[in-house]
């Protein structure tokens, strides 16, 4: 393994439109939504540690989960969970990790990737990180990586690259545009040259840090500011004075849609950003009726199509229904229609003005 590779893995979220299962103090980076044994932030730390050195993988999360990292990642360094005061979106967060790492080593090549994704083909994503790590450790660039398109999905985001590569599977990017209606999706799909953006970002440090002080010049001088503090017992003052001061913008809008040096390398490995109950329902096994059920006491007649999530300790039995979302959980019962998931934010939106935080 090469000392110089780091991942900050971003585990801040709330989940919304995983509720009732996804809370507020309980998010579903937290959760096995897909009933394997394994929470999808262990999971994620799992696929990394194959391949990143143990003490170089960092998880940036909001301080009220510290508590739950530490629980379900006992093996990682406690210094290694770097706390939030509050949510800034992406380009903050990862600000944080990168000023922090370049003072602790400046050759840091680092991957930055969410902590409640699906990633099947585990050794098929490990080589194009690899391959994304030794692009970046030799040319300034800022990679990305995309997901080789399956149909025209409206929930995502594209990126367009440039037809042919400048290194093996490595491509420059011409545009970024966030979720499309469905005749356009169907048009990149068609065209052969878009391709899904996973979120999942390489790059040394000191070309993200160059790109803050181009692009995003305010964050870059309140966190080049507070150089000093990193990696001493005055960092996590440094980052509560930092964040207030932090415009709340997303990596992809505030860099990456911006900068001349981005790149893309198209994958396939098994890909889900799992954001809502119906992308859970595409990638848990299916009965003979093509019911999705993440439980073991669930029981179903006379019923097709439905995503079922339930606690073991409790029988489930449903009769008659058609795609649907059934998710039970110890005070809240969801049943909603799969298509009409969209729907479920209003929902929660309802429920915290009708009955306050307490099933939030």
């Amino acid at each position: 393994m090469n000392k110089n590779h780091y991942v900050a893995i971003m585990a801040g979220g709330i989940g919304s439109r995983f509720w009732p299962m996804s809370r507020t103090d309980f998010p579903k980076q937290f959760l096995d939504i897909l009933h394997t044994g394994r929470t999808l932030i262990q999971s994620t730390y799992d696929r990394f540690a194959k391949f990143i050195p143990a003490e170089n993988i960092y998880i940036v999360t909001a301080a009220q989960y510290r508590e739950i990292v530490e629980e379900q990642l006992p093996q990682l360094n406690k210094a290694n969970i770097l706390c939030e005061p509050s949510r800034k979106n992406t380009a903050p967060c990862i600000a944080y990790v990168s000023y922090k790492l370049h003072e602790l080593n400046p050759n840091a090549n680092l991957i930055c990737a969410p902590a409640d994704h699906l990633i099947l083909e585990a050794d098929t994503f490990k080589n194009i990180c690899k391959d994304a790590l030794h692009f970046t450790s030799h040319i300034k660039a800022l990679i990305t990586l995309g997901i080789k398109p399956g149909h025209p999905n409206t929930g995502y985001g594209y990126i367009q690259h440039e037809p042919l590569s400048v290194s093996e599977n490595v491509y420059k990017v011409k545009t970024f545009t966030e979720k499309p209606d469905l005749e356009l999706a169907k048009t990149f799909i068609a065209s052969g040259d878009f391709l899904w953006n996973a979120g999942i970002f390489v790059w040394e440090v000191k070309n993200i840090i160059k790109a803050f002080e181009n692009l995003l010049p305010e964050i870059h001088e309140v966190f080049d500011a507070e150089r000093a503090s990193f990696n001493t017992p005055q960092e996590q003052e440094a980052i509560d004075r930092i964040y207030p001061q932090c415009v709340n913008i997303s990596i992809d809008y505030g860099i990456m849609e911006k900068a001349d040096n981005v790149y893309v390398i198209p994958a396939s490995f098994g890909w889900s950003d799992l954001g809502t109950w119906k992308s859970a329902y595409d990638t848990i096994e299916k009965d003979y009726l093509d019911n999705a059920v993440a439980g073991d006491n669930v029981i179903v007649f006379d019923s097709t199509k439905n995503v079922v999530h339930a606690d073991n300790d409790k029988l489930i039995v449903l009769q008659g229904l058609d795609d649907f979302i059934v998710v039970d959980t110890k005070d809240v019962l969801l049943i909603c229609k799969k298509d009409q998931e969209q729907e479920i934010k209003e929902y929660v939106a309802e429920i915290k003005r009708s009955k306050g935080d307490k099933y939030l």
